[in-house]
């Protein structure tokens, strides 16, 4: 397995761990009451959502890319 392909599968497992803490985070009631007054999540809540997504996404890329790599 080439070091692309590890720092994707890595990244991959971060972003989806992102995800949860801000899904989870999002319930919280400090985040309830911003919702309701703002309409938004709390900065931090959504700086893990997007961070989630963000790692998540660039972690498939670097797995494909390194599949791809390797075939080729």
């Amino acid at each position: 397995m080439n070091p692309q392909r590890i720092a994707g599968v890595v990244l991959l497992v971060v972003g989806v761990l992102l995800l949860i803490i801000g899904m989870n985070a999002s319930n919280s009631l400090a985040d309830q009451v911003s919702q309701t007054f703002t309409g938004r999540f709390t900065q931090g809540t959504t700086w893990y959502i997007i961070g989630g997504v963000a790692s998540a996404l660039l972690g498939l890329l670097l797995v494909f890319v390194g599949v791809r790599g390797k075939l080729a």
